[in-house]
């Protein structure tokens, strides 16, 4: 057994091709190659041909602070890796306290409880292979007293290698300065396999792969050493990589493109495991890989859920040339991947906070059946509570059309009328606005006052719901209703998860076809949403023959502004000229987005599926008074 570990800077010296010596035919096959081998050291011509390892990576889905569940859940994986034969399994970055840890780790006692418990997994649970997984540590460096980022190796209960984290990403959601202490050493790891033989495995940490590339941050890390190269020059010719990388869409494609580059130019496997599942606001996909150095997938473990991934690496040269590809889950739809990262994110948050059913106000209209149908799928169509609260101005459709949803979705529908309060209210609004001396409600067509008065008795008898039942309130709001303040503060906003917080309208009725269309790859019994939730025109119906429209653009103008306004940070004159849209309308869109910043400071937890969500990873101040040239 060996471990290589330096500081950056120091020289590596160089490694023999072979440890064994290698003659005749064998050698003969070897001298015409150039790539770097794979295997470290053999002991007989005869084994290098069928020198093989077999590598585990383990997807699993930890509960932030739950230190011991999940080094529970880690130590039935690395059993199941060893009941499969594995010679390494790899568990994902920080899995033993869950990603993201946050604050906590500001906490000396979190820390050091995960440093026990990692010491009794290591321990206990490596007899007969080699198992890595992450964790926070103290630094052991003298004079230091930071928290690092690390990945340990364990082999038959002796913790043989240590590394930790040298890239550290703050940008996004991300904010790991604030924790960590950059590691500053290349690690390098001898593993054993069964079949004969050693291969050398270089540990690296998330960043240390992507160095920002997958997320447009890669000028961070310019001036900065690369942690790939740093192993491979100390003799990796397996790179084990364990990340948490919160999915965003069409981030897991640059992944891969990312991967194959790192293979292909280092001449080495590259074998990555991701966390999967959902903390918060982030969702977690999964998708562990392999990738050989033809830049080649020869397997991958599917999205959204827990898998094991067993993958025979052949060693020996020439034999990279007859490795089966695999299927890449990947090649899903755009909308089957959104809505299986919807229904997990949504399954995960109510089962890691403790709800097990949901309350959705039913309107018939596109949102609410969408939330509806993704909620039924995570939770359990028993689980769910539609209400349809018709008003003075709700169509006859949005009553017959929230049935027939409940009908194909399984769910219960309860009604609940919103005149009787309604009217309480007025009663005693009108007496306050007479002491006032301004107008009563009612005493033109229905004004701001009325319209979120509406929406705030139902919002009221959400949560009087939740508090009695003890279910959670589900939003129903898309991304471009948020953006604009197109919402009412303590009304259609209330409730614990906004599930389509970060889904604009466009995306909501493309998903809602998808569903449609392909609604066993969703698994439901038939088309989940009502035909009428989807063709007619968009309506709060808070007033005579309102339309979204009304006050707002078509959503494929609003959707474009809002695209290049939030996730791409584009200024107006770039908007205006590059989609082709009037001045004066981008400059009012621009101006709501702004000014409704207040509104989402207050809104419910939404769950993060693009590049810049109103979330945790977006910072913008209330009270400012910058605004675009």
């Amino acid at each position: 057994m060996m471990v290589v570990s330096r500081p950056e800077g120091i020289a590596a010296r160089p490694s023999p091709r072979w440890s064994a010596s290698l003659r005749g035919p064998a050698a003969r096959r070897l001298s015409g190659r150039q790539r770097r081998p794979v295997v470290a050291a053999v002991s007989s011509p005869e084994q290098l041909l069928d020198f093989t390892v077999k590598l585990a990576l383990a997807q699993i889905n930890p509960v932030v602070g739950d230190i011991r569940y999940n080094a529970a859940l880690a130590r039935r994986f690395i059993e199941r890796a060893r009941d499969a034969g594995a010679d390494l399994v790899v568990l994902p970055e920080l899995c033993l306290c869950g990603y993201p840890p946050k604050d906590l780790l500001l906490r000396e006692s979190f820390v050091d409880t995960c440093e026990r418990e990692g010491e009794a997994l290591g321990a206990s649970a490596s007899a007969g292979l080699t198992v890595v997984f992450g964790l926070p540590m103290k630094e052991d460096r003298p004079g230091r007293t930071g928290t690092t980022n690390s990945l340990v190796a364990w082999r038959d209960g002796t913790r043989i290698a240590r590394y930790d984290k040298r890239l550290l990403p703050t940008y996004d959601v991300f904010d790991e300065d604030r924790y960590f202490e950059p590691g500053s050493r290349a690690c390098v790891i001898d593993v054993p396999a069964r079949t004969g033989g050693t291969v050398r495995v270089g540990l690296a940490i998330c960043e240390d792969l992507w160095q920002g590339e997958d997320a447009g941050f890669a000028s961070r890390y310019l001036d900065a050493p690369d942690p790939v190269a740093a192993a491979v020059q100390l003799g990796a010719t397996v790179l084990a990589v364990p990340s948490a990388s919160p999915f965003v869409l069409a981030k897991a494609d640059r992944h891969r493109a990312i991967l194959r580059r790192h293979a292909s130019r280092h001449g080495v496997y590259v074998a990555s495991v991701n966390q999967v599942g959902g903390n918060d606001d982030l969702i977690f996909g999964g998708h562990a890989c392999v990738i050989d150095p033809r830049e080649r997938l020869i397997a991958a473990a599917p999205g959204f859920r827990e898998d094991l991934l067993v993958s025979d690496i052949p060693l020996a040269d020439g034999a990279a040339a007859e490795v089966a590809t695999a299927q890449d889950p990947l090649s899903h739809e755009a909308e089957q991947q959104l809505f299986e990262a919807l229904v997990l994110g949504v399954r995960d948050y109510c089962s890691k906070t403790g709800f097990k059913r949901a309350i959705i106000g039913l309107s018939g209209g596109i949102d609410s059946a969408l939330t509806a149908a993704i909620a039924a799928r995570a939770l359990g169509p028993e689980n769910i509570l539609g209400v349809a609260m018709p008003g003075p101005y709700s169509s006859e459709h949005s009553v017959s059309d929230a049935e027939r949803l409940a009908a194909n979705l399984g769910v219960r529908l309860i009604t609940a009328p919103i005149a009787l309060p309604m009217a309480g209210f007025r009663a005693a609004l009108d007496e306050a606005f007479d002491t006032l001396d301004t107008a009563r409600l009612g005493a033109a067509l229905p004004d701001l006052a009325e319209e979120n008065l509406q929406s705030r008795i139902r919002g009221t008898l959400l949560m009087g719901l939740s508090n009695r039942t003890g279910a959670i309130v589900l939003t129903t709001g898309n991304k471009s209703e948020l953006a604009v303040g197109y919402a009412t503060l303590y009304g259609d906003m209330n409730g614990g998860l906004a599930v389509l917080s970060d889904v604009t309208k466009r995306r909501v009725y493309a998903l809602a076809n998808w569903m449609n269309r392909d609604w066993e790859k969703a698994g439901f019994t038939g088309p989940p949403i009502p035909a009428g939730s989807i063709q007619k025109p968009p309506s709060a119906e808070l007033r005579p023959n309102q339309t979204d429209q009304d006050s707002l653009p078509p959503y494929d103008v609003l959707d474009s502004i809002i695209d290049r306004y939030i996730e791409n940070h584009q200024s107006i004159p770039a908007i205006v000229r590059e989609a082709g849209i009037e001045e004066s309308v981008v400059r009012r869109v621009v101006r709501m987005i702004d000014l409704s910043e207040y509104k989402r400071k207050q809104a419910a937890v939404g769950l993060k599926v693009t590049s810049v969500a109103f979330g945790s990873g977006r910072r913008c101040p209330i009270a400012q008074r910058w605004t675009e040239a």
